[in-house]
């Protein structure tokens, strides 16, 4: 029987989901100051259709903040742009073509974002 040095607690019904990295419960995880989005800094924000039926969404990349911030960041741009959308991995997701919208009121808020893609 091979060993695996990823082998752990992962779940426990005292304190719930488990970090992988600390072995703490994940509300007072230590490490979670170290999810920030890894990257050259710069935010793109593109336009994509591919994988999603024809349906078009705009995506924004590249923003250095965490977790949290990061789903913040996206609900207020959902209510600027008056969509829906998700944050997964790292990356804002907003329903339709809303890119230039996003442009703005993402320099509104003091980032500086560019326009990838086409």
């Amino acid at each position: 029987m091979k060993s695996t040095t990823n082998s752990g607690l992962v779940y426990s019904t005292e304190s719930g989901r488990m970090c992988p990295d600390c072995r703490r419960p994940v509300a007072a995880c230590a490490c979670k100051a170290k999810a920030v989005v890894k990257g050259d800094g710069v935010v793109r924000v593109s336009r994509q259709t591919k994988g999603r039926g024809g349906k078009c969404v705009t995506v924004v990349k590249g923003v250095a903040l965490d977790a949290t911030a990061l789903a913040a960041l996206g609900k207020q741009l959902r209510a600027a742009c008056g969509s829906g959308g998700t944050v997964k991995d790292g990356v804002i997701e907003i329903q339709g073509d809303h890119c230039e919208l996003v442009i703005d009121t993402l320099k509104k808020l003091g980032h500086d974002p560019k326009r990838a893609g086409g």
